[in-house]
């Protein structure tokens, strides 16, 4: 049964496919896949959102999906590669559609745990970069992963086969981070369904159509959380 079954939203990426962002965000999800989660991916052309507009009364078909998803999951994943020193514009704006879901049951990621992976060619734009994702889930009141994972390219890679990551130092960091994601979404719905049986069926809606029912379209990205 949905009740007993947590799902993991895997969000990030780039443009290019197969990028080394999307491949460590599917490793991810093949590990929490693994341990029994539902997992869901939006990643590469899934992400060419138009830009946020808070006054935009109507969302393209992809924003209504990333929003759709974000409101259903117990757990979510970030990947992003590291542009400038902080996370791409690509991701960047997909977080902002997150405003979207100020009013609804669970505001922004309000009760979910969120994995972050940066990527990067070199260790000091990976490192900057998981920082700015785990800043950005805690102003959108989730609850970070005790690990982050930061992947330095220059130095290691996934195989296209197999789908590890060739350092297993870090293969086994985004292995445990899914195991974080995974355990802390059962126990979360485990209490929520304890509390009130009723209020955790209620936190996941059935369609778009009823989401966009319960969230206004007009909504001030700036505004603080």
């Amino acid at each position: 049964m949905r009740q007993n079954k947590v799902t993991v939203v895997g969000i990030g990426g780039s443009t290019r496919a197969g990028s080394t962002a999307e491949s460590a965000l599917r490793a991810v999800l093949a590990r929490a896949e693994r341990l029994g989660a539902e997992v869901r991916l939006i990643a590469g052309p899934d992400l060419r959102l138009p830009l946020y507009d808070p006054k935009e009364a109507v969302r393209s078909p992809q924003a209504s999906r990333l929003i759709s998803e974000i409101a259903a999951a117990d757990g979510l994943v970030l990947a992003s590669p590291a542009y400038h020193g902080g996370m791409s514009g690509l991701v960047k704006n997909a977080l902002d559609h997150v405003e979207e879901l100020r009013e609804d049951v669970r505001p922004y990621f309000t009760d979910r745990p969120v994995g972050c992976v940066a990527v990067g060619q070199g260790w000091q734009g990976a490192v900057a970069t998981l920082a700015a994702l785990r800043d950005t889930v805690f102003a959108l009141r989730g609850w970070p992963t005790p690990l982050g994972v930061a992947l330095n390219t220059a130095e290691a890679g996934f195989d296209p086969v197999s789908g590890r990551y060739s350092d297993e130092r870090l293969q086994g960091q985004l292995e445990a981070m899914a195991g974080q994601v995974v355990e802390f979404a059962r126990m979360r719905r485990a209490a929520t369904l304890a509390s009130s049986p009723a209020a955790a069926l209620s936190t996941t809606p059935s369609s778009a159509a009823e989401l966009d029912s319960r969230v206004p379209a007009g909504a001030d990205a700036g505004r603080s959380s």
